[in-house]
């Protein structure tokens, strides 16, 4: 599954460890999300978009391809 959250991480000037701690996660799960070696709960999808403050469909993209507009 695509995902812009390298994107969004670092347009907060966050560092992968700092995410991780946001949303009650070790930052290897942050690091697996961003390199697309494991997709995210529902319950930690919703926990990402809420610390974004965006949809989860803004962050990830099921199909993916990349298609989708971010």
């Amino acid at each position: 599954m695509d995902n812009d959250l390298p994107e969004r991480r670092e347009a907060e000037n966050l560092s992968q460890g700092e995410l991780a701690e946001a949303v009650d996660v070790t930052r290897q799960t942050i690091n697996a999300i961003e390199r697309d070696r494991y997709d995210p709960s529902l319950d930690l999808a919703f926990e990402l978009a809420s610390h974004f403050d965006c949809r989860i469909e803004d962050i990830f993209d099921p199909s993916g391809n990349g298609d989708e507009p971010r």
